[in-house]
């Protein structure tokens, strides 16, 4: 009996999950906003430099934006 719940519970989390699907795709009259300087991950490299060398002048000692801590040793 409990197989059979969680059979159907599967079940049903994945017609759940792929419905969902067919609804990501971008639409012609979309591409023009995705397609946007902004949009992308890095889409301002030297606002980025900027501010990658500001984190790294206050975080002297942690080396910048990827670790924990502010230097002062109190991690």
């Amino acid at each position: 009996m409990h197989s059979r719940r969680l059979r159907a519970l599967a079940l049903l989390g994945l017609a759940l999950a792929l419905g969902a699907c067919s609804s990501l795709g971008v639409k012609p009259w979309q591409r023009d906003l995705m397609a946007r300087r902004a949009m992308r991950l890095d889409g301002y490299p030297v606002d980025a430099a900027i501010d990658d060398h500001i984190y790294f002048s206050k975080e002297a000692s942690s080396g910048g934006r990827g670790f924990g801590g502010g230097g002062c040793g109190c991690n």
